[in-house]
């Protein structure tokens, strides 16, 4: 048992005693824990703000050190304007400080990734206000001769200058100076308002145009002084870029159709004509992709002064686009070849397998004058031989003559085969007898073989209609719509079921029959595509001829040969061995 006064504090202290105290009546507790709840709260909510700092740290940090020219480009755009905005602590002259904001506009919008973008940018800007200028002056003398109306003639005269600015830059030919006119337009208003407002319309012109042109002068410094960066140099590497993309396309399409790959859901970005990782589809894609960003750069590249490998005035920047829509040229048939591939027609394996060495050949020696020609724009040098399309004409003409001697595969012959007895019961009935006699092919034993091989395929469509291909939204919604690709081997377009069949009939023989001329027709179509785009190759190197000769690409360089060097080697020993006796006998 405790003692008196303890027990008495206890039960004081049970019976809620110690609330009626003031001081603790007067404090908040549940301000304590509303407070603590927020704490708590707030603890996982700068967490996640924290984390998404980090991963936008950690993106940026990716980013620059892919391409280390954009931090460099951003370190020039900050130099410039560091620079530029000491014009707003000086005192003096006070009439072109009060305007220095124009200097810091133009270096923000003049300053450009690229040189070229960069002058051209900058002239625009000087030309379209420097003619604004003048124009404006112009108009202020002459509202000041006219007393009472001066208000009415300038905005008529704005809405004059308006109108036929804005129409003159919607002219296709003055694309190049869209900007200009932008600022002409800002310039004219501007000075022509502020102007009025004040009375110093020479002024206003003169200040703004200075202002201008230190901003221009800045930004072109600095962005040539350090470290630039050439639009006719991204220009040349993209076009050289884009030879190894379809080259890669092409032997893939090739490989892929010989192997029977087939692709277990198409992915829909592929469908809809959107970037993929699939490489059959982007090496071919980013030539096809690139027209828009060789235009953009061709604009840039024409205002560039010469420099580095590019030391020819007016350099025929122009060449390159003409190459780069030749390659594009090549690159439509190779999209038809994938196009095979994603078809729902496809040819059994047993044809592929007769004509695959020459189809193996002629896309491996395509893709080979595609690396060979991406190879010499890249180190601008000119072709070795004026053959180059020598090995793959050859292969396509063994393709061509391969598919001569096999085209029974390629077509159905049944018919001919069960016209052959009606000829010859009927015999020479007349003229029109003999010519269609003559029309129809003979029957020949490689015939009576094709009609095996067609019964052998409805046997083969008859009883492994499970091989047919998966829908690509089904595959979707089976996979969880992921965007990984699946391959798997191709079943000819008579094993698949096909989209009219209703209730899993059987076929019957002319429908089989149809499926089977269709499936032949398909490796037909890739072969003719494929010889295609061996005969497009030809305007590829007029291109590529048309550019070495414009640029003055340099002659290539021959390596000498083994049997070359070791026959110099042995005659520069010999002549040293014969000098040394001279030797001895000088010294003597």
């Amino acid at each position: 048992m405790g003692s008196p006064e303890l027990r008495s504090t206890l039960d004081y202290h049970q019976r809620g005693g110690g609330l009626g105290d003031p001081l603790l009546q007067a404090f908040d507790w549940g301000a304590v824990a509303a407070g603590a709840g927020e704490e708590r709260d707030r603890a996982p909510a700068l967490r996640r703000a924290a984390g998404a700092v980090l991963a936008g740290a950690r993106e940026m940090w990716a980013f620059a050190r892919k391409d280390p020219r954009k931090p460099v480009y951003s370190a020039k755009v900050a130099t410039a304007l560091a620079l530029i905005t000491l014009l707003v602590f000086l005192r003096e002259p006070s009439d072109i400080v009060s305007h220095s904001v124009w200097a810091i506009l133009t270096v923000v919008v003049v300053f450009e990734y690229t040189i070229g973008a960069t002058l051209s940018k900058g002239l625009n800007r000087g030309l379209g206000t420097l003619t604004a200028g003048g124009l404006a002056l112009a108009v202020a003398e002459s509202a000041r001769r006219i007393d009472n109306l001066d208000i009415v003639f300038l905005i008529f005269i704005t809405f004059v200058v308006a109108f036929g600015a804005t129409l003159v830059k919607l002219h296709p030919k003055m694309k190049p100076y869209e900007y200009g006119l932008r600022v002409f337009l800002l310039t004219f208003c501007y000075v022509t308002v502020s102007g009025y407002s004040t009375g110093e319309f020479i002024g206003t012109a003169v200040s703004r145009f200075l202002l201008i042109a230190i901003g221009a002068a800045v930004s072109l410094a600095i962005n040539i002084g350090i470290h630039p960066i050439w639009a006719g140099e991204d220009l040349h590497h993209l076009v050289a870029k884009n030879f190894a993309g379809v080259a890669k396309s092409l032997e893939g399409c090739v490989d892929g159709y010989l192997t029977c790959m087939e692709y277990e859901r198409v992915p829909s970005k592929i469908l809809t004509y959107q970037a993929s990782d699939d490489p059959l589809y982007s090496g071919y894609r980013e030539a096809v992709e690139a027209q828009a960003q060789e235009e953009t750069l061709l604009g840039f590249a024409i205002w560039e002064p010469p420099h580095g490998p590019y030391k020819k005035m007016k350099y025929p920047w122009v060449s390159y686009t003409k190459v780069g829509g030749a390659l594009r040229h090549c690159s439509f048939a190779v999209m038809a070849l994938h196009g095979c591939i994603l078809s729902e027609i496809q040819a059994p394996p047993e044809s592929r397998r007769v004509f695959s060495t020459e189809l193996h050949t002629v896309g491996k020696e395509g893709a080979k004058v595609l690396r060979e020609l991406g190879q010499r724009v890249k180190t601008m040098t000119r072709l070795a031989s004026p053959n180059v399309l020598a090995e793959v004409h050859h292969a396509a003409e063994q393709l061509q003559r391969k598919i001569d001697q096999r085209s029974y595969i390629l077509v159905s012959t049944d018919r001919w085969g069960e016209a052959t007895p009606r000829q010859r019961g009927h015999g020479h009935a007349g003229a029109e007898g003999d010519k269609d006699k003559d029309n129809d092919a003979p029957p020949g034993p490689e015939h009576a073989v094709v009609v095996n091989i067609g019964a052998e395929y409805s046997v083969v469509a008859s009883s492994s209609s499970s091989l047919a291909r998966f829908d690509s939204s089904a595959s979707a919604s089976a996979d969880g719509g992921s965007g990984c690709l699946a391959f798997r081997a191709q079943a000819s377009w008579p094993a698949r079921l096909p989209p009219f069949q209703q209730g899993g009939l059987p076929f019957d023989a002319v429908e089989a029959r149809t499926y089977e001329s269709a499936s032949a027709l398909s490796l037909a179509t890739f072969a003719s595509l494929l010889i295609e785009f061996v005969a497009r190759l030809r305007n590829l190197v007029d291109a590529f001829e048309e550019l070495s000769d414009n640029a003055g690409f340099k002659d290539p360089v021959e390596e000498p040969s083994s049997s070359t060097a070791a026959t110099g080697s042995g005659t520069a020993a010999g002549l040293l061995l014969g000098r040394i006796p001279e030797f001895f006998r000088c010294k003597r």
